[in-house]
């Protein structure tokens, strides 16, 4: 018995040391926290059990057989944050450069499976070299698996990947397939071909970062959501986002304990819109004057900043916000934007996270680049995402409503439940000048003309009470009473079924 605890204890101090105290070392010296070291400031204290620490890889090419290191790579298992259950794997760089075997790649997939059956959320920590050569097809088949069970957890658990190392090749379609992306700054790229490649095939000079760095995913791209200072962050921030996510689709958000009233006002909100329809305002002031505490979790910040998207709570309970910002190209609808935004409320849709959408946009952006790009079906994704949308959708329109815009935007012919606006709503086909101009064309030289009839066209648009007579907006207010108005239709929203025609899936235009 003796031997055998001997063996046992050997096995895990060698587990535990992974590629070894020099290994580690540079680790650190690149400011990277080892795979252990995560895990153990991702989860709560003394909640990691841990799964195949004693696995090894099973190739004996190119001698491998020589090196077999316990846990091949990976530490995977299950432990909790702020008491809520979550699986996660770990790749340790130390171990072969982090690179996936099969065995690897098993030990991940038994976890997202376990993940599937209990219900619960999968964190990925990602730190790989990518596929381990001397396995060929046996590494691409192994990612292949955890590509299949992506997909497959999909809208069932949510997924969150945390770059904080290497991930490029094949390996970046895994994290690419989750919910949301974090990367490390100056550590984490991700890239498909490498900076080598790049050069062979079409001679540009390029360094990873510049290639795949976490500003060019956070900032150009949209391939990531967040870029974080260090590892700590990272992980803390992965702790703050996971507090807003429900377990699975089965089950609603969490609620937090709030002391902030639901009824609180406001006065501030009153003078937020400026009197010029032409001047800024920062919709995010609004947002973090809803919120309870004042807490926004912003997702994508720096990324088609003309929409802002993100997780506050309202009354305890999650809530998502889709927010038009006037401050960056007045608010317009681009290709950027609306993929953003739509990939967000389908999120917020497969997780019962109601939609909270405050509409500040002058239409969609013009343009031949637009155009070109493919604005029509890359607009009518969020068209399409609202329009599936079965979630309780609470839609303010703070300013402008204009064009297709106004109906893209939440709009109760989109099945919005309840849709507002304060009194400098403009909810119109377009801006006045511009359709006096087209309504009026054979007076456009007469100068004085053109002003009366802008003047009237202002009267009778510029303002909500058309749409409310209508019935396509429930309630004009003023804009102090926001917080109190869209808690109590919140509230009121929380047991709501409505459900799709029965279909295998849409065809949403991609």
């Amino acid at each position: 018995m003796q031997d055998i605890i001997a063996t046992l204890e050997e096995k895990q101090a060698a587990a535990e040391l992974g590629g070894g105290e020099q290994r580690i070392q540079q680790q650190h010296l690149k400011g990277k926290l080892t795979a252990r070291e995560r895990v153990a400031l991702l989860l709560d204290e003394g909640s990691f059990e841990e799964w195949d620490r004693f696995v090894e890889h099973r190739s004996h090419d190119f001698g491998m057989d020589e090196q077999k290191i316990p846990g091949d790579g990976v530490v995977t298992g299950y432990g909790t944050i702020n008491g809520r259950l979550v699986f996660v794997f770990s790749q340790d760089f130390t171990v072969f450069g982090g690179a996936l075997s099969e065995a690897h790649a098993e030990k991940i997939c038994k976890i997202m499976d376990q993940a599937m059956k209990v219900g619960a959320p999968l964190i990925g920590l990602n730190d790989s070299g990518g596929a381990r050569i001397q396995e060929g097809v046996a590494s691409l088949g192994g990612y292949a698996e955890i590509f299949q069970r992506n997909v497959l957890a999909s809208g069932v658990v949510p997924q969150i990947s945390v770059i904080m190392g290497p991930c490029a090749g094949g390996a970046v379609y895994s994290p690419a397939m989750t919910d949301f992306i974090f990367m490390v700054e100056d550590t984490a790229y991700m890239f498909v071909t490498g900076p080598d490649v790049v050069k062979t095939v079409t001679h540009e000079e390029v360094t990873p970062e510049q290639l795949g760095g976490a500003s060019v995913h956070t900032k150009k791209s949209g391939v990531a959501d967040l870029a974080c200072e260090n590892d700590v962050e990272a992980l803390l921030l992965t702790r703050t986002l996971f507090d807003y996510l429900p377990a699975n689709n089965r089950e609603k958000p969490p609620r937090w304990p709030t002391d902030d009233p639901s009824d609180r006002t406001e006065s501030s909100l009153n003078t937020l819109v400026p009197e010029d329809p032409a001047k800024p305002y920062d919709m995010k002031e609004l947002i973090a004057k809803v919120a309870d505490e004042g807490d926004f979790f912003e997702i994508q910040p720096g990324y088609a900043q003309n929409i802002v998207i993100g997780f506050i709570r309202l009354q305890g309970s999650t809530v998502g916000v889709v927010a038009n910002q006037p401050m960056v190209l007045a608010g317009c609808l681009d290709i950027d934007s609306s993929k953003k935004g739509a990939r967000f409320v389908r999120f917020c849709d497969a997780f019962s996270i109601p939609i909270l959408t405050l509409v500040d946009v002058p239409g969609f952006m013009p343009g031949t680049a637009q155009e070109y790009g493919g604005i029509i079906k890359n607009g009518a994704k969020l068209l399409y995402a609202y329009a599936e949308c079965t979630v309780p959708k609470v839609t303010l329109i703070t300013r402008k409503a204009y064009g297709g815009a106004y109906d893209v935007m939440a709009s109760k012919h989109l099945r919005g439940d309840v849709n507002f606006a304060w009194p400098s709503a403009e909810i119109a086909v377009m801006g006045a000048k511009g359709a006096v101009e087209i309504i009026f064309r054979k007076d456009k030289n007469d100068e004085q003309l053109i002003q009366a009839r802008t003047d009237e066209y202002q009267e009778k648009f510029a303002n909500p009470f058309i749409a409310a007579s209508r019935g396509y907006v429930d309630d004009v207010f003023l804009p102090s009473e926001t917080r109190q108005r869209v808690c109590r239709s919140f509230a009121m929203l929380r047991d709501k079924k409505l459900a799709n025609p029965w279909r295998k899936h849409g065809n949403i235009p991609l």
